[in-house]
Parts: structure tokens; sequence; C-alpha cells
């Protein structure tokens, strides 16, 4: 062929190619191959097309002849290079570069772009390969084409910090090579020489990071000072080269003179460079400058942690002792070490400063230190070392053990010897350590160590040495010599200049320097303040103080702290001895000095909470220690904490005679008593009055010359004058009462009590003749005794203006010693202004002097308004007053004063007054004022409904607190016959019957001896009306005929005597006379109406009514009359009277709240005789809504819900519950009321832990613990639990209550009131059935057998008891057997005793039950009957229900098993029938559906009625019912195959959780399928 046909054929392989026909380009090529064998552009195409079509070693093949052909021509190369691009093969990738490469040199004289290219492709490979060197060169080679184009500086020098860069990285690889070190200096020093300008960020920037990479290359010091000095020169403030040059000297351990200029330069540069530090703090240590080293080296290693500063640093506090800090110097250093060299040189450090250090802490490190060092076993001073850890640990006989090895290996060996001596003195061998110690030191005697151990044996040996210490004294001398830094040394030269040479200059001095030299050294540190301190240095003392309390951590250097807090608290700077004293507890909590230090400053700053906290804790570190204590009742005292702080006292003086604690434990007994006498506690007042002279007296004693205690007994007996006469009875020392010391203690009166405090304070007044307080005191002594004259004794017959006088005498005379004491001027007004003086212009002048010494006077501005009100002068008395209680509102006399001055001109405000006195404090004053106030408005009957009576009584609760205070006023002042009956009047009020009998009994006793006969009479009235009440009749009968028998009171309540007495006709005789000394109409009518109910107790029934009749046609009938007339037609069962009588009632006033009740009452009682039960709950519901304030109500509605509607017993709970939240009157019985309720919906502990009737009930009991329905209630909830436990399986908790808690009843019953007797009597014997019933239901039926016959042979004719134990043996008999038949005789006798209890509703129950399971249906139906008209006649409506269901139950089971014909059927009807009638009732409806369900199983209507049952949305609905009805729903559901609404039904059953009806369903599932 010709070429051109070769030409032909080569495009056609072209075109090919270009339409990716490859293998047709492959035949083409073939075509040209076969013309002509060594054809370029052929070989090519078949690379590219094999290459296309994957056919690598082809295209391999093919590339390569190419390139044989013309190795120079860029086609063959360029597909070889994406041949190996694509391919993934490991050789390709090895041959790339290599490609890479030839291309670069192609390119670069034909296309720079692609030339870049490739080069970039090159760099990347090296890059990833780690080649540095060859990727050095290829950035050679591109900055070289780069600089042969012409390229701009900036893109030269940016070329040159990439190469840089990523050449900067290879400097971290392990192994370097030197010429990618010479490739990087190149490019540093070109980037240099190109970047502009010179100085510049840009330049400085470049020259950091060359010398920064010089110094991580292996150069010549002399090319890196170069390079320094160099960037230095342009650069003279940059401390980087300096930096450098250091890290290079710290390398190299070069510590020359360059060296050193360096460091400094640097550190004039940079002040926090750390190599700066470092290496001053190398050179330090190489010169043995110790301290200088620690303090640059820990400075320099704050900055940069560096393993050879860690170990200078180390070395350096080895040097001066302070081993715990080498230790742990040592541990950061092996940190970061990576030298096993230097690793070595550490570990052996760290083992001998934790050796050194004589820790037992540190003995376990020191041999992990030893194991981790590399062939220590082979080095003897390391099994030295080894050795004196053992004897640090304890260890003696294997430190003395490794010191024989090494002896007997090397017997000179100094640590050897060393280590035997030290082991001798922990054995305490002193002699033989003394010998190993001499010749250690003749061994090396340049060590001061050794000599300091010689030294301290010497000082340490037996009393010859110590007698004469001057070889300790030389042998110290020597280890300070040798070793400057051993502060140890100088400790004990310090202790034998001050403890023997006496040289106090030199001991201070050598403690100083030995605590200079150890900072932990707090014995040097304290003795050296101590010596300043006594050398009166302060300011040396405080600057060391102050030094070492700076460097402390929290929790140590407690000496300094405490001294320096001691220090603060010596001259007064409390807050800083507070926070002193406290860093000091901080490094030892346990110090109870250092806490009654603290407490002392808390004290001196007025913190007396904290102090007292701190004295506590003394205390209780040293229980020993009396002055904690006392300080503690002292703060206690300041506080008004009396009754704590003496018992801390206590504490004090029953162990010792301490006259301070007895002083202040008569100061705060006296202090307690003048509480007590504030709030009229006088027994108890006089009582610690008593204590406290004794105590006082003990301590007067022990201290005659104390004026302060005579002071205070003077006090304490001066204080009796408060009380009254009688109760001033105390008990004092012979010697006191000035009777002979040799006779036993004398109880004195009140005059004499005052005689002994005038005797004391003449007694304080010789030993401090000029204090005016005591003047005072003594002026005040002879006041109290003017005003007690009356009571004076023969032995002294002064009268009372000569006491007076001597008052006035010696208050002047305080007034002349210190006239500006406003309570002397008050104090000398008040008694001037007395009976016996009436100096009214001296007593002015002194108010208003005392005013003018204090202006905030609010005692004198009151004591001058009083004496404006005495002299009549009310327009000033006002203002005065007014001053006074603008000053201070909480004094009481100035109210007082206002109240006085109101009553006088008769303002509406007296009793708002009175009353606000009473609430500020008690006064005697205020209270009778405030008692009088009361009983008057409460007197008058006009007023009750009145707004001014509802606040002024009711609101303000006025009686109880009329009644409280003047309890208080009667206990102080006794002979007030007044206040007496008034007290009484108010305990009536209050149902206090029997305070009141002692009242009016006191106010008789008192009106006696008096020519008042009026009083008298009325007093008797009151207390015969008292004993009356409290059921002392024939007591009272003689009261009332004591009086006159003239006003009509007296008639009635003797009357009343002889009715509660049974004495009727002379109660009826009385009433009779009585009427006819009535004066209105309306006393007629209630006596009438009281002759009513006499007439009706004689069983004269028409008498009563006539009467009431009678009363009834009054001008002013009244309600209490047609009450009557109402609760007769009730208890006579005569609807139509009692009916008629509560219409008329009805049309009276019902405002009042009792009138209410009693209305809703009769309402109701008159509903349940007429049988209508549901609506007997809606009218006291009614009530509760027209009146919801009324407890009385709330607690009627949850009384009468259980017995006539208990399907609403919830509501009766709460309703019981809001009544005794309401009033806690009616709280105590509504809460009983709440309990019963919930026993009628069955609430027990299983349903509510919290809210259930057990609860409820166990409150009723501990509110009326006397009421025996509150424990038959608490029965009959235990018996609720034990049925409870019983269903669910679990075992009963409250058995064996039955014989306790009927017991309990029992008694109870015997002191309940003559009329409640029958209800209670009736109340017992239902508890002895229920405690039968809870004994047979726990199978104890010989203990119930044993209770009934207990019971019968105390009445053998009971039949509720004959009954119960015929119950008992019936069902003795039925458990004998499993299918017991019980003989006619038996179901005879138990018919008997049912009948003999015809009342008994329970009873036929039981007997219908027990002809139930005897098979005789028709027996139990007639029981059944019985029972529901016997509950009919009776009105028990629960009954009724019960009766009427028990009996659809009975007849439901014969039709449940297809019993035929209809008589069953229709009496299910019929009971359901009737039970629907009287209420609405689940378990009918219930009886109902089954009835339909048995009788059509699949009709509609039986779906109905058992879904109307299952989703019902009741709350209160039967969860068992719903449950019954929900299973018989199912199975119709079953039987109709009605799969829709079964999956109804179940959902509703898994929102219910019921999951029986589950479980059900799917038996019945399996059991259809």
């Amino acid at each position: 062929m010709s070429s051109k046909e070769v030409k032909a054929a080569l495009k056609s392989a072209r075109d090919a190619i270009k339409n990716k026909e490859f293998k047709e380009a492959l035949k083409h090529c073939k075509t040209v191959l076969k013309l002509e064998k060594s054809n370029y552009n052929a070989w090519v195409f078949i690379g590219l097309a094999a290459c296309e079509l994957e056919q690598t070693d082809q295209s391999l093949t093919a590339y390569k002849k190419a390139i044989e052909l013309d190795p120079e021509q860029l086609l063959a190369w360029q597909g070889l290079a994406n041949l190996y691009e694509k391919t993934d093969q490991w050789d390709f990738k090895v041959e790339l570069p290599n490609v890479y490469q030839k291309l670069v040199e192609l390119y670069s004289s034909s296309d720079k772009n692609k030339c870049y290219d490739m080069i970039k492709k090159l760099s990347d490979i090296y890059q990833s390969d780690r080649e540095q060197l060859k990727l050095a060169k290829v950035w050679q080679q591109l900055i070289q084409l780069k600089e042969e184009d012409g390229v701009e500086k900036k893109e030269l020098v940016k070329l040159l910090k990439d190469m840089i860069q990523l050449l900067s990285e290879g400097l971290n690889e392990t192994v370097q090579d030197n010429g990618i070190h010479q490739h990087l200096i190149a490019a540093f020093e070109k980037a240099m020489a190109l970047v502009e300008p010179v100085p510049g960020e840009e330049h400085k920037k470049i020259s950091a990071d060359y010398l920064k990479s010089l110094s991580k290359l292996p150069c010549e010091e002399a090319k890196i000072k170069e390079a320094c000095e160099s960037v230095l020169s342009l650069y003279p403030n940059h401390s980087y080269p300096l930096e450098v040059l250091c890290g290079h000297y710290l390398k190299t351990g070069n510590m020359d003179e360059n060296a050193v200029s360096c460091f400094s330069r640097l550190q004039d540069l940079a002040p926090n460079s750390g190599l700066s530090h470092l290496g001053l703090g190398t050179k330090s240590l190489q010169e043995g400058r110790y301290n200088d080293a620690i303090i640059n080296l820990t400075k320099g290693l704050k900055q940069m942690s560096l393993s050879t500063g860690w170990c200078s640093l180390a070395e350096a506090q080895f040097k001066t002792h302070r081993y715990s800090d080498c230790a742990v110097s040592c541990s950061q250093g092996l940190k970061a070490c990576e030298d096993e060299k230097l690793s070595s040189r550490l570990l052996s450090l760290k083992l001998q400063a934790l050796v050194k250090s004589g820790e037992e802490s540190a003995t376990d490190e020191a041999l992990d230190t030893f194991s981790q060092i590399p062939e220590a076993e082979k080095e003897p001073s390391m099994l030295a070392l080894k050795g004196r850890a053992y004897l640090n640990k304890g260890q003696i006989d294997r430190a003395l053990q490794v010191s024989s090895d090494l002896l007997d290996s090397n017997p000179d060996l100094v640590e050897g010897l060393a280590l035997r001596a030290l082991a001798y003195l922990a054995e305490g061998q002193q002699q033989l350590a003394e010998e190993s110690l001499l010749k250690v030191v003749s061994l090396n005697p340049n060590t001061g160590e050794y000599y300091f151990l010689l030294g301290k044996l010497y000082w340490e040996m037996g009393p010859e040495t110590r007698k004469d210490r001057s070889k300790a004294h030389t042998h110290f001398l020597k280890a300070a010599k040798f070793d400057p830094h051993l502060g140890c040394a100088f400790r004990y030269l310090g202790h034998y200049y001050r403890e023997v040479a006496g040289d106090r200059g030199r001991a201070q001095g050598c403690y100083k320097k030995a605590f200079e030299l150890n900072g932990d050294d707090n014995e040097s540190g304290a003795a050296s303040v101590d010596l300043s301190i006594e050398q009166g240095d302060m300011e040396t003392a405080l600057r060391i103080l102050q030094s070492v309390t700076e460097k402390a951590t929290p929790g140590s250097a407690k000496w300094a702290w405490m001294r320096r807090g001691l220090y603060y608290l010596k001259v007064e700077q409390h807050q800083q001895a507070v926070a002193d004293l406290q860093a000091a507890l901080r490094a030892d909590p346990e110090d109870w000095v250092c806490w009654e230090c603290l407490g002392e400053a808390y004290l001196k700053r007025r913190s007396f909470t904290a102090a007292l906290k701190a004295f506590s804790r003394a205390h209780q570190l040293q229980p020993s220690s009396i002055y904690s204590v006392y300080q503690a009742a002292a703060i206690k005292q300041t506080l008004g904490k009396f009754k704590e702080a003496a018992a801390e006292y206590l504490l004090i003086t029953t162990k010792q005679d301490y006259v301070p604690a007895l002083k202040g434990l008569g100061e705060c007994q006296l202090s307690l008593a003048k509480s007590l006498m504030e709030d009229c506690r006088d027994g108890g007042a006089i009582d610690l009055i008593e204590k406290a002279i004794q105590n006082l007296f003990r301590a007067v004693q022990l201290r005659p010359d104390l004026s302060c205690l005579w002071k205070l007994l003077g006090d304490a007996s001066t204080a009796v004058s408060i009380v009254s006469p009688n109760r001033a009875q105390v008990l004092v020392p012979a010697s006191l009462a000035g009777l002979d010391s040799s006779s036993q203690a004398n109880r004195l009166n009140q005059v004499q009590m005052l005689k002994v405090g005038e005797r004391c304070y003449a007694r304080a007044l010789k030993l401090m003749p000029e204090a005016p307080s005591l003047w005072y005191d003594l002026g005040l002594n002879y006041y109290r005794q003017a005003a007690c004259q009356s009571a004076l004794t023969e032995e002294n017959q002064n009268s009372p203006s000569q006491d007076l006088e001597k008052a006035q005498q010696c208050l002047k005379k305080s007034i002349m010693m210190d006239s500006g004491n406003y309570s002397y001027w008050n104090t000398l007004g008040v008694v001037s202004m007395n009976k016996g003086l009436e100096n009214f212009a001296l007593a002015q002048h002194c108010f208003i002097k005392s005013i003018q010494v204090e202006p905030n006077n609010v005692v004198a501005w009151t004591n001058l308004g009083t004496l404006y009100l005495k002299k009549e002068n009310i327009e000033l008395a006002h203002e005065a007053f007014k001053i006074a209680q603008s000053l201070e509102p909480l004094y009481v006399n100035c109210w007082i004063g206002q109240a006085l001055i109101a009553e006088g001109v008769g303002s509406y405000d007296t009793m708002d007054l009175f009353r606000h006195t009473t609430e500020l404090s008690t006064h005697m004053e205020g209270v009778k004022g405030y008692a009088y106030w009361v009983c008057s408005t409460m007197l008058d009957k006009s007023n009750r409904n009145t707004e001014l009576y509802r606040y002024n009584i009711v609101q303000m609760n006025a009686i109880s607190a009329a009644q409280v205070a003047l309890s208080k006023y009667t206990e102080r002042i006794q002979s007030d016959p007044e206040a007496f009956t008034m007290l009484g009047y108010l305990n009536e009020h209050l149902h206090l019957n029997r305070q009141a009998l002692q009242a009016y009994q006191r106010a008789v006793e008192l009106l006696q001896s008096t020519p008042s006969s009026e009083e008298l009479a009325f007093s008797l009235g009151n207390y015969g009306r008292a004993l009356c009440n409290l059921g002392q009749l024939e007591d009272a009968v003689r009261a009332y005929k004591s009086t006159p028998l003239q006003d009509l009171s007296d008639l009635v309540g003797l009357a009343l005597a002889y009715c509660r007495s049974g004495l009727l006709q002379e109660s009826i005789a009385t009433y009779e006379r009585a009427l006819a000394v009535a004066s209105s109409e309306k006393e007629k009518a209630y006596l009438l109406t009281a002759l009513a109910l006499l007439q009706h107790r004689h069983g004269n029934l028409d008498s009563a009514k006539t009467l009431l009749f009678k009363c009834s046609m009054l001008k002013e009938p009244i309600s209490e009359s047609l009450l009557c007339l109402c609760a007769l037609g009730l208890v006579h069962s005569d609807a139509t009277l009692a009916a008629a009588a509560l219409a008329e009632l009805l049309k009276q006033d019902s405002t009042s709240e009792g009138v209410v009740q009693q209305q809703c009452l009769l309402t109701c009682a008159l509903l349940a005789l007429r049988g209508s039960y549901v609506a007997v709950q809606r009218e006291a519901s009614r009530a509760v809504h027209r009146n919801p304030g009324n407890p009385s109500l709330w607690a009627l509605l949850s009384r009468v819900v259980p017995q006539f509607y208990p399907r609403k017993a919830n509501g009766g709970a709460v309703a019981g519950y809001v009544a005794c939240l309401s009033s806690m009157t009616q709280g105590k019985r509504a809460l009983l009321y709440s309990g019963l309720n919930q026993l009628a919906t069955g609430r027990h502990s299983g349903e509510d832990k919290y809210k259930n009737a057990l609860k409820t009930i166990q409150r009723a009991v501990l509110l009326c613990p006397d009421d025996p329905a509150a424990w038959a209630a608490l029965m009959a909830a235990c018996h609720i639990e034990n049925t409870s436990c019983y269903l669910s399986g679990s075992a009963p908790c409250r058995q064996s209550l039955e014989h306790t808690l009927m017991s309990v009843v029992s008694m109870k019953v015997q002191n309940v009131e003559e009329i409640e007797r029958p209800l209670a009597q009736s109340l017992e014997g239902w508890v002895l059935q229920q405690a039968v019933t809870g004994l047979m239901m726990e199978g104890q039926l010989d203990q119930a057998e044993a209770l009934c016959t207990q019971v019968l042979s105390v009445s053998p004719e009971h039949p509720a008891v004959l009954l119960s134990l015929r119950q008992v043996q019936c069902q003795r008999l039925l458990l004998a057997s499993p299918e017991p038949v019980l003989p006619e005789v038996v179901l005879e006798q138990l018919n008997k005793a049912v009948l003999m209890n015809p009342t008994n509703l329970g009873a036929w129950h039981w007997l219908a039950d027990v002809y139930r399971s005897q098979g005789l249906l028709v027996q139990a139906v007639m029981a059944y009957r019985q029972s529901l008209q016997l509950a009919s006649q009776l009105g028990v409506h629960s009954y009724q229900v019960a009766s009427l269901l028990r009996l659809a139950l009975l007849a439901l089971g014969p039709c449940m098993v297809g019993v035929t014909g209809n008589d069953w059927k229709d009496l299910v009807m019929e009971a359901t029938t009737e039970v629907l009638k009287l209420g609405s009732f689940p378990v009918a409806h219930l009886f109902q559906a089954l009835l339909q369900f048995v009788d059509k199983m699949n009709s509609r209507e039986t779906r109905r009625l058992l879904e109307r049952l299952v989703y019902t949305s009741s709350q209160d609905f039967p969860v068992t019912v719903a449950q019954v009805a929900s299973w018989y729903l199912l199975r119709h559901l079953h039987a109709k195959h009605d799969q829709e609404l079964i999956d109804v039904l179940l959902q509703h059953a898994k929102k219910k959780d019921d999951q029986r009806l589950l479980v059900f369903h799917s038996l019945l599932t399996r059991s259809s399928s």
C-alpha cells in the first residue's frame, strides 16, 4: 500500500476514535502496522483505543512501543500518563511520577501552563508518599521555571512560602535528610531576600519561621546565632530570636556568659517568658543559689513544661530540703520526659525526696519508685534508700536486714551505717545509734545531715546528757555550717538558745532562719512570732504572720492564722480576727481552743448566733471546758433565751460554785419569773424567784464584796410585790431573812420579802454608795412597801406616808447623782402623785422634766396624762395620751387612759379601746374594763341582731378573749367578787361549767363578809345555776333556797333543779309560783312550755297539749312552744300534729343558724315519719344550698345520707368534711358522720391508703375520745378492713380487737348523760353483736361462744345475746361437714331465737341465709318477706332495700339454673320493681337484665338492658355491677356472632382495665373454635 493508504487508514482510525468506535480503530491501526510497523501514530492510536476498551496490557505495550520509536514526542507520554491515572495498579502508581517528570521536561519548552500542572501533580504524589527530598526538588524546579518566565516577586514569595510550609511538615519526621534541610534553608533565605519591604511584617514573620525551623535542625550554634543576630538587628524589640537562642542553650546545657546574657536580654524584652526564667534558674542552680533557682524555675515552668526544667527544680528543692515539693516536681518531669537517662535521674531524685520526707504516707510511693529504677537492686545507695523507706513504714526488722546486707558487702559504706543508726534510733537503742553515727561522721565529715542526726540524738538522750547539751549544740552548729539550708538544725539551735542559754535574741534569729529556710516549719515560725511578741516587737511578728498567711493555702498555717487572729482580737479589730480564726479552723476543725477564740471574736462583734454556735462546738470537742458552756449560756441570756441559758448555767453550778454562772442563773430565773408575772402566772413566777434567790445567795456567800450580787438579790426580793399576797410566800435562806444561820430556811410573806430587798439594796449601797441606780432601786422598794402597807406585819409599824417619804428621798438622791436619767424623774413623779403624798405640782414637774430629758418618753407622757385625768382635765389628759400613743403604739397604759376617757364621755369606741389593751398585754385595769363591757353587751338582749354586737362579740371572739384575760386577772387579784362573777358568767357561755362553778363559789365567799345582801343573793343564784348545770342538784336546791326567792330567775332555777332531781311535783309547784311572778307574756309563755314538758313526763299527754296550745294563743307566742308541739307529734307518730306545728314554726323568723338547723331537722324527721326517704336527703341538701355557711346543716346532711339515701354516701362524706372545716364544734361530730358515710360506700385502705373510713374514724376518736359511738364506728371500720383483706386473699392485720373495743364502749356508755342512756345501751348491744360477728369471721368460734355465755351469765334472758349464741352454734354445725344438714329441732330453735328479737332485721336476713343453705327456699322467702314487713313498720329504709334485693337474688338462683315455672321469675320482677320505686339501684337493674338474659338470651332487649349497665357514665356506679353485666353481654354477643360489638366491648374493657373480661373472651373464643 502507498502512503496515501496509510494516511487514509490513520484518518479512519482517528474518526473511529472520535466516534468511540474503538474496535474499528484497532482494525485500522493494525492495517497501518502491517504496512508500516514503526508508525508512531498507529501505536499511539492502539494505546488509546485499547485503554478505552480496558485492554491495559495492550495499551501499555503500544504506548511503550511508541515511546521507543520517538521518546521526545508528547502523544505517547500523555497517553501513558492517562493510562496510569485511570488504572489502579501499584506498579502504575510507581511509574507515574517518572512519566510526569518526562512531561515536565517536554512541556517546559512548549507549554508552560501544562508544565506547571504536571509539577502540581508531581508535588501531590510526593507529598502523599512523604518523599520530601523529591518534593523539594520539584518545587525548586517550579520556582526556577517561574523565575525564567519572569513572574513577579510576590508570586515567587508565595510559592516559596508554600514550599516552606510543605517542607516544614517533614521536620517532624523521625528520619531527617540533610538535603531537605538545605532546600528548606535555601527557600527561607531566598524568600527573605525577595520579600519587600525590609523590615516589614511579612519579612518579620518569615524570619520568625526561619528561626523556628533552624531551632529544629541539627545546625551549628554559629549558624543559629548568626541568624538570630541578623533578625535582631532588623527587629530589636522582637523576642523570638532570643527565645530560639535560649532554647538552644537550654537544650545543649551551655550556661556560659553569652547564654546568661541571652537569658537576661530575653527577660528584659519578655518578662513572662518561660525560657528566660528556666535559663536563669538553671544558672542559679549551678552556682548554688538554690532559692533563686527555685523562684526562676517555678516561674518558667508555669509558662512552659520542660522535663529538664522540672529536673533542675527538683534538684534545687532537694538541696533546700523541700522534699515533698521535690517529689511533685519529679513526677511532673517524668510526665514530660522522653529521655531514658533523664528519666532515671528523675526517678532516683524522687526516691530520695520521698524517703527523706519521713512521711509514712509516702513510703508506698517510694517503694514503687524504687521498683521503676533500672538496676536499683545493684546500687548500694538505692538499697539504702529502700531500707530507709522500710524504716519510715515502721518495718524496722527489714530496714536492719537491708543495712546488714549493705555492710556485709562494704563495712565502711556510709549509707549503710546511717541506715543502721536510724534503725537503732527507731528501736530506742541510743548508744548503738551514737556509735554508728560517730562512725558515719568520721567517714563523711562534710555532710550536715549526719551532724544534725547526732546532735538530735544528744538532745534527746538521757537526763545526764540533757543537763549538759553542749555536745548537741556543737553538732547542730556543724550541721548548719556544712548545710546552710538545713532548717531543722537552726530550729534546734533556737531551742538551745531559748531553753538552755537563755539568749532570746539568738533564739529568735535561729528560729527566723529556720522558718525562712522551711516555710512549712510551723514550730519555728510560731516560736519566732512568740519571741517577737515577748520582746514587744509586734511589727516583726506581724510581718512574719503576714508573709505566712499570704502564701498559705486553705487548710494550712493554722499557727499563723491563730496568732494573728488573737492579735486582732486584742486590738479590737473583730472582723479581721473572725476571718483569721476561721482560717485557722479550716486547718484544724477539732481545735476547741480555736473555737473558743472564734466565739469570743464573734461575741465582740455582736454576732451572737454565730458566737453561740462556736462555743457549742467548742463544748462538743472539750466537754470539760466550763468557759465555753458559760459563754454559750451568757449569749442565750443576751438573746432572751432565758430558759435555755438557765439550763446551761445549771450544768456548771451543779459541778462547782462558779460565781459568774450563779449570777447568770439567778438573772435568767428572775427574767423568767418576770415574764411569767406579765402573763399572770404568779405561782410559777414565785417558784422561779425562790430558785433565783437561792442561787444568788450562794454567789453572795462566795463573793460578798460584789455589789451587783446584792443588787440582784434586792431585785428578786422586790419582784414579789407584783403578785397576789396569797401567792407571795417565798422560801428564803435563814441568814438572808435575818435569822440565825444555823436554822432552816424560812418562808416569808410579801412584806417581809420587801424588807429583805431593802436590806440587800442597803448592803449594795455600802459597797457602792455613789451608784445612783442603787438609790433608785431602794426608792422603788420603799414605794412597793408603801403599796403593801395594809399587809404590814407587827414588826414594822411604819405608816405608808413614812415609806413614801423614804422612797421620795432615795429617788431625789439618785436624781442628784444623775439628773440626766429620765426614769428617775418619772418614778419620783409617780411617788409624789401617790395617795400618801399627793404632791401633784411636784409630780407634774417631774413628769415634764423627764420628758425634757428624753422627749420620746412614752411612760412619762402616759403618767402625765394620768395626772391630768385624776385632776379631771379631760382635754389635757387626752392630748398627753395621744402623744404617748404616737411615740409607742404598743404601750398599753396610754390606751387604757384613752379607754377611761372614752368611757367617761360615753363614746362607742370604749369597748374597742379596752379590747385593744388586752391584745397588747395583760394589764389589770384594761382586763377588767374589757370584761365589764363584754358582759354588759351580752346581758343586753335587745342588741343581739345589731351589726355592733356581731362585730364586738362574735367577730372579735370577745367571750373567749375576755374569759382568758379575766382568768389572769383573778389569778393576780383574788379579792374582787365582781371579777369572779363576770368570769363565771363568761365560763357559762363557753360551757366551762366546772370553772364557772368555782368562780361563782369564790364570789359568794367574798360577798358573805360584806353587808350587800342584793349582790350576795345575785351571786347565790349564779352559784345555784352552776351547781345545777354540773348535776349537783341537792347543793343547787340549797343554794337557791338561800336566796329570798323573789326573783323570777331564782324561782325558775329552783324549779329546774327540782325537775332534774326527779321531784316533779315540787318543780310544777315552783313553776306555778314563778308564773305568778312573771311580768310579761313572753315569760309566761316560757313557763307554760316548761309546765307542758313536765306534764308530758308525768304521762299527761292531753294536759301537755292543752298547755302548749294555750301558750300559742298568747299575745307574744314563742317558737319553743311550737317546737315542743312538733316534737310531741313526732314522738307519738302524729304526723298531722307535727305538720301543723311545723307549718306555724316555719312562719316565724328563721335568720339565726340554730333556728334554721332545727327547722331542717324537724322537716327531715317529718318526711321520714311519712316514709319519704329520698325527700329527707333532698330537704337537707336544699337547706345547705340556701345556707352554705351554716356548718350544722352540712353536719345534718352528712348524718341523714347514710341512713336514708346511702347511694349518695360519697356526697355525705364530703358534707361531713365541709362541716369539720367550717366549725370545730360541729366538726367533732361531723367527722364521725363522714366516716360512717365512707363505711356506707365501703371505702377501705385497699382502695385509698390515706382517705378511707378507718383513717377518718380514727381522727374522730382522737377528737371525741369519750363518745361511745366513735369507738363503735371504729370497731365497724376494723371489721370492714378485715373483710376486705379476706376478699382480696391477704391476711387481716386488725384481728383480736373485739374484746378491747367492746370494753372501751361499755366504759364510755357508763359516763353518758341520763337522757342519752337508752340509745347508748342499744349501741352497747350492737357492739356485742359486732364483736361476735368479727370473732366468727376470724374463725374464733370458741371465743365468740364464751363471750355470749359470759354475758348471759349476767343477763340470762337477754334475747339479743341468746340470738348471737345460736348463730355461733349454728356456724359450728355448718362447718362440721362439707354439706351439713341441720335437724328440724335446730331450725326450730333458730326460728325461736329470731322471734325473740322481732325488731332485729339482720336476724331475719341471717335466718333466711340459713334456710337457703339448707335448700329451704320457700322458708327463706318467708323470712325475707318478714324482714321487709318489719323494715316498713320501723321505717328503716336501708333494710327495706336490702330485703328486697336479697329476695330478688334468692329468686334469681332457680331462674339461672333453668327451673321451670314463672313463680320465681315473677318474684324477681316483683322485688326489683319495688326496689326501683324506692330509688334508682343499679343492682336491681342488673337482676332484671339477668332475668331477661335467662329468658330470652338473644333478644335485643337483653342487649339493651346489659349495655345500659356496661356503658354507664356515672362516677358512683358500682364497678362490680358493670363487670358482671359485661360478662353476660359478651356471652350474648358471642351467641349472636356480632364481632363488631364484641370489639367495642373489648376496647371498653381495656379502657377500664378489666383483665378478667379479656381472659373470659379468650376462653370463649378457644371453646367456640
